[in-house]
């Protein structure tokens, strides 16, 4: 068969070659029927039943989950978990047996073709993600119903060079990874899915090359096709040329070589050339990432998503964690991190992320009421985060990040905010740390424009470069039409992150990244010659960063960027950037 290329979103980096092992979604082949009323009972017990032997599945999972497995695995099983006992799963499908007479498979796939179309309308692309939580649920759901559990095949033994398993697929939970783990199972390629889907975290914590994003992949690729993943472009090579195979396999023998020799840095501190000292902080979801976080050096969390522990609880008002539930896992990073620094992120929620899926949704989610305008209207919800935040920092150092702020008076209210909650907590009589510092998320144009407004009142600040670059250029950037427009080297961008570095540098307060930019080896020299001293990325980047840092001289590097800064013309930019990467 003739060789062909696609082309998707890498989310992990690496080279896997293999053999392809397709998996067809249950979900496409579906019967659709109407049940006599007789037999609607036994049709409703008939998906009970499927229920509750996938939930069995799932602890038993859970139970056998290998001491070396990524600790995010147990997480994203209990969410799973979480997931199938919420009413929207265990409960709506059974109204629809009951009151349309559809069989189980078709009212399944009716609640979760609803449930979708709910997570379409939310604007945030890790949030927007979760949907793909809810299908593969249900994908394990109608396996059971439809007794079509799949099989994995064994390795091809009259190979040479005995072919491991690339599986292909339109989609693939995280749980079914870990299936596929200990049977030669090497990469992966779906058809979708992008840099935030559970699937792309797992791969990038067990280090799997990976691609997402490839459209039509599993309709193109076939069964034992050998496969190529670039991880580190997101390119899917089928059916590759002998000579296109030696080239890859060199390769591939030459990073697992270099990958060696980056682990050797994890007790090296990230100083320059020149002896200036950077910080490398990590970027988590879940208190279950801390040890990863230490594992690759990192100096502390410098962004906890903490919307995750909202998100995880199926999407109900009435569920949203309590005090002492956020507190539990806010403490449990704190202690996890054993001294170190974790910057906890308010909650960045709102219209474009409901946490109640009848809440009316706005027309223009990424303009609309979410982050800190949510959470100040919603003044009960933000007190009782607050308060759990604050009582996490008796037990380490913990520092409070305000997402998405704009104007002066949304700066004051949530500084009022976190007093009137330590108000509350004294009375109560629990402990937190007094002098806990505050910090302002800069992702708003208004904000890099009017950072006078912004030092003069927080402790520090942090970038965060992906809504940044998505207000500043007014494009949707999980929108694949406009894809190739968002540009983390637009001058405009250029110019704001600088400001930013400038302004918190003359303020004495300090400035981190925590965006996408922060991991991107490409962009280090750059946002280093910026004055960037506080980096904040996905552990499985850090050591990549941190030998970039090492190999760098600032008396050198910061020259050209001001000259860099200067420009307006995006190829002398690019360009630019290149030359500084090159730089001895």
């Amino acid at each position: 068969m003739a060789s062909f290329t696609l082309h998707g979103i890498p989310v992990s980096r690496g080279i896997s070659i293999g053999r392809a092992h397709l998996l067809t979604p249950a979900a496409l082949d579906v019967k659709h029927y109407l049940v006599a009323e007789e037999q609607l009972e036994n049709e409703v017990r008939r998906l009970q039943d499927a229920l509750a032997e996938v939930h069995r599945g799932l602890q038993a999972l859970w139970t056998d989950l290998p001491k070396d497995a990524p600790t995010e695995l147990g997480a994203f099983i209990d969410v799973h978990a979480l997931i199938l006992s919420d009413p929207m799963i265990s409960e709506a499908p059974l109204d629809i047996i009951r009151t349309r007479h559809y069989n189980a498979e078709w009212a399944l796939v009716t609640q979760i073709d609803e449930l979708s179309a709910q997570f379409d309308e939310i604007e945030d692309e890790y949030l927007r993600e979760r949907k793909a939580d809810i299908q593969q649920v249900a994908e394990r759901v109608l396996k059971v119903l439809m007794g079509s559990a799949q099989l994995v095949p064994a390795p091809l033994s009259d190979d040479p060079f005995q072919p491991q398993m690339i599986v292909v697929a339109h989609d693939i939970s995280p749980a079914d990874m870990l299936q596929f783990r200990d049977r030669s199972f090497i990469g992966f390629v779906t058809d979708v899915g992008g840099q935030n889907s559970h699937t792309a975290i797992v791969a990038r914590s067990l280090d799997i090359p990976a691609a997402v994003g490839m459209s039509q992949a599993s309709a193109l690729i076939e069964q034992d096709d050998w496969v190529i993943i670039d991880g580190d472009a997101g390119v899917v090579i089928a059916n590759p040329s002998a000579l296109v195979l030696e080239q890859y396999r060199a390769r591939q023998a030459l990073m697992q070589k270099a990958r060696k020799k980056l682990l050797k840095l994890k007790k090296t501190p990230a100083i320059t050339r020149d002896g200036t000292l950077i910080t490398l902080l990590a970027n988590i979801e879940l208190p279950d990432d801390c040890p990863g976080a230490l594992e690759c050096g990192a100096e502390g969390v410098g962004l906890f998503r903490s919307e995750f522990l909202f998100m995880a609880r199926g999407g109900h008002a009435h569920r949203l964690p309590s005090e002492e539930e956020q507190l539990e896992q806010y403490r449990n990073a704190v202690v996890a991190m054993k001294g170190r620094p974790v910057t906890i992120r308010t909650l960045d929620i709102g219209a474009d992320k409901p946490l109640d899926q009848t809440e009316h949704t706005a027309l223009n989610p990424a303009l609309g009421l979410r982050a800190i305008r949510y959470c100040l209207a919603e003044p009960q919800l933000f007190l009782t985060q607050l308060r759990a935040i604050l009582r996490a920092s008796a037990f380490g150092k913990v520092r409070l990040l305000i997402p998405m702020l704009a104007h002066a008076f949304e700066i004051d209210q949530s500084l009022l905010m976190i007093e009137q909650a330590k108000a509350q907590l004294r009375e109560a009589g629990h402990k937190y740390d007094t002098s806990i510092e505050v910090g302002a998320m800069i992702e708003i144009p208004a904000a890099a424009l009017a950072l006078p407004m912004f030092v003069k009142r927080m402790d520090f600040l942090s970038i965060g470069t992906n809504d940044l670059i998505q207000y500043t250029l007014a494009i949707d950037r999980v929108d694949y039409e406009v894809a190739h427009l968002y540009n983390p080297l637009h001058p405009a961008i250029l110019q704001l992150i600088a400001m930013t570095i400038m302004a918190g540098k003359k303020a004495g307060i300090d400035v981190a990244v925590c965006g996408e930019m922060a991991g991107d080896t490409k962009l280090t020299r750059l946002l280093l010659g910026m004055g960037l001293r506080e980096f904040s990325m996905h552990p499985a980047q850090l050591l990549s960063v941190k030998q970039e840092i090492l190999n760098c001289d600032l008396t050198t590097v910061t020259p050209q960027t001001r000259k860099i800064l200067r420009s307006m013309e995006p190829n002398v930019i690019a360009e630019a950037v290149e030359q500084l990467r090159n730089l001895i």
